[in-house]
Formats: structure tokens, C-alpha cells, sequence
């Protein structure tokens, strides 16, 4: 009988779970907090975002290949093809409105059918995330779309406090977008807000980019963005931020508040050598008067004990801040650096995968650059 027990309660278990098999029970059947977004039916009136823009989108007077494109047509001729095609991605941008809508719906088409990957969650990959502000003016979160399709047209939330207010919606952080629409009842009000001017410019690599948050309003440039309560442009390039001359080319372009250099965890300290007084250079001359601020990477959560990546992280910071005190001695003004070391914190949790910020590590990356970032837009002013 003792041994005969156990194979009793593994055969009953066996047996339970062929039976949620056959029903086919799904993950949000069991949890509705789980479910995809609820698809959207009759009786709304919807709004056409390009009719009043996005944030986020620089140069908007020039001619683009997808309008959610984060850089203008020309690029495709002057940056690198892997930088084009990421810059196809809608990372960053940013669509605010008001409403008293007590429902708010979202309709949009996705430029790739890969909707999540591996280490990062559809919502992130593809979702719009909505954000409004409380009675404080504060920016609070509220709900995010939870895409099952390429073309996603769902109810994003129901049953808001009545009363109108503003509201952000940020679009997906590593899929593009054809168009997008948000939708209120019939009867609602609903303005457009035309996007703010002088925003803050990050240049930078996948953690820029968006990798890995969970939702897009979870990135440290957004979280920033309403900490400051300032736009943002993203120009993040998964693996592929290298401070190079084409990619200057158009921040030199942008009438930023500051510039954010972040490249340094898609580069070597040869190529930090070789790179970074030029690109502050190119910046400066153009811009004589706007901050820049040179982030070190951030360590890898794993690098205390993985010898050669924790020494690849050292020489990467002293690379940049021998080019850093270089350009101080040369007589450029109006620089601000931020160390790497903290990045994600002091505990190894920071990360999804070692090298790619969970929210954590977001959160605590915008905790590092917010004093740092405030005194340089502070001095500007």
C-alpha cells in the first residue's frame, strides 16, 4: 500500500490534467485579469492620430516611407540598414488627448505579425499603453492593450471615473505601426493635443529601445518623460547604437532640450575612443548651447562573476571618461556624465536576462539619470 499511494495520486493528476486539456481550458478563463484585450464592437467614434501627431517623431515636415516611422525617408540612404530598419519601430512616440469618455478603445495595425519575444511580452513588443493624469496633474498608469493579432482593435478600458481629463497613449517599442485610431462612445467628447516642442533626445542602444519592459510606459525614457513632464524622442537601435556621424546627422536637426548619449553597451573602448569626441563635436557645432549628457553603460546584473565581462565594462568606462575629461579640456561647455555602475542597482535583480532592464531596472536607471538630467535642463534654461 505505500508504494501503491504515490502512483494512485500521480495517475489522478495525469487524469486532471487530460480532462483541462479536452475542455480546452484557457489561461483567461481561469484569471480574466489574463485575457486579451476585449474587441471592440459598434457605437464608437474614432479619431485618426496623424491629424493632430505623435511625440516622439522628429522632423515631422519631412517626407517619411510609414508615418510612424521614427526616422524621415533620407535615412534609409545615410544610416546603416540595420539602423533603418529598427527605426522602423515606433519606440518612444507618444499620443496625448482629452476625453470624458468612460471607455477608451484603440484600433491599430502592427507592422510585423511577431507580436512578443522570448525574454519580452507582447504587451511590450506590440502593445499601446495608456496613461492619464489624476487631480494632481500627476501622470498615472491605467490600463495597456494586450495584442492577440497583427491589426488589434480592442476596448483598452471601461468603467473610468467620469469627468474629462488628459491622457497618453505610448505606441509599441519593437513593432512598427501603419496607422492608429483611439476610440470613445458616440457623444463623447475628444480633442487631440499637438505635440510639445524642445523634447529630450536619447541615442542609444536596445535599452533605449525598449528592451525588455513589459509595457511601453515602463521604458526609462518615458518613466522621465512624465517625471519631467517633457516629450521625449527615443532613437534607441537594438545592438546597433554606435554614435555614428549618419545618426548625428539628424539629432543635430532636433531642437532638443538635451541629448542623451547611452550607446556604450553596443560598443568596445576602441570604438568609444574612435567615436565619441566626434559625435559631441558634430552635436556642439550644431547646437552650441543644449546639453549632452554621456551615459557608461550599465554592468551586466551577472558581471560579479563573469571576470571578462565585468573588465569589458570597466575599460568601457574608462574609455568614455578619458573622452569625456578630452572634451572639457578642449573647451566644450554644457557637459553632463552619469556613471554606469548603479545603473540597474546593486543587487543583481535588475535585468531580464543580465544585460536587458526589467522594470526594476528601468525604474532604477531613471532614478540615476533624473538629477543628473534635471541640472543639465535646469543650467540650459
Amino acid at each position: 500500500m505505500v508504494t501503491l499511494f504515490p502512483r494512485v495520486v500521480a495517475a489522478w493528476m495525469v487524469l486532471q490534467a487530460s480532462l483541462l486539456l479536452a475542455q480546452d481550458v484557457s489561461i483567461d478563463t481561469l484569471d480574466p485579469e489574463m485575457a486579451v484585450s476585449k474587441e471592440s464592437v459598434g457605437g464608437i467614434d474614432w479619431y485618426d492620430v496623424t491629424q493632430w501627431g505623435a511625440e516622439g517623431r522628429i522632423l515631422p515636415e519631412q517626407e517619411r516611407q510609414r508615418w510612424f516611422d521614427r526616422l524621415p525617408s533620407s535615412a534609409q540612404g545615410s544610416v546603416t540598414k540595420n539602423v533603418w530598419n529598427l527605426s522602423r519601430d515606433s519606440a518612444g512616440m507618444m499620443v496625448r488627448f482629452t476625453t470624458d469618455a468612460t471607455a477608451i478603445h484603440v484600433h491599430y495595425k502592427l507592422k510585423d505579425a511577431g507580436l512578443a519575444m522570448p525574454h519580452m511580452p507582447a504587451t511590450g513588443v506590440s502593445g499601446v499603453d495608456l496613461y492619464a493624469r489624476d487631480r494632481h496633474g500627476d501622470w498615472r498608469w491605467v490600463q495597456v492593450a494586450k495584442p492577440s493579432s497583427q491589426e488589434v482593435k480592442v476596448e483598452i478600458v471601461r468603467g473610468l471615473a467620469e469627468g474629462q481629463r488628459e491622457y497618453a497613449a505610448y505606441l509599441p517599442l519593437y513593432n512598427g505601426v501603419d496607422f492608429m485610431k483611439i476610440g470613445v462612445e458616440q457623444g463623447s467628447h475628444f480633442a487631440g493635443l499637438k505635440p510639445r516642442e524642445n523634447p529630450i533626445v536619447f541615442y542609444g542602444t536596445s535599452i533605449t529601445h525598449g528592451a525588455c519592459a513589459s509595457r511601453p510606459g515602463m521604458v526609462h525614457t518615458a518613466i522621465l518623460g512624465r517625471r519631467f513632464d517633457m516629450p521625449v524622442v527615443n532613437l534607441g537601435f537594438s545592438g546597433n547604437g554606435r554614435m555614428d556621424k549618419a545618426v548625428g546627422d539628424y539629432l543635430v536637426q532636433v531642437d532638443a532640450s538635451a541629448f542623451v548619449i547611452d550607446c556604450l553597451p553596443n560598443m568596445g573602448p576602441d570604438a568609444v575612443a574612435e567615436k565619441c569626441i566626434p559625435l559631441v563635436k558634430q552635436i556642439r557645432q550644431s547646437r552650441p548651447n543644449t546639453p549632452i549628457v554621456l551615459v557608461e553603460d550599465r554592468r551586466n546584473t551577472n558581471d560579479w562573476i563573469l571576470p571578462a565581462r565585468q573588465q569589458h565594462h570597466s575599460e568601457n568606462h574608462a574609455a568614455l571618461k578619458a573622452a569625456y575629461q578630452r572634451l572639457v579640456a578642449d573647451g566644450v561647455s554644457g557637459l553632463h556624465y552619469i556613471d554606469g555602475d548603479h545603473l540597474y542597482g546593486d543587487d543583481s535583480d535588475g535585468a531580464t536576462d543580465g544585460s536587458h532592464a526589467s522594470d526594476l531596472g528601468f525604474m532604477r536607471q531613471a532614478d540615476v539619470f533624473e538629477p543628473i538630467l534635471r541640472q543639465a535642463i535646469q543650467t540650459q534654461d
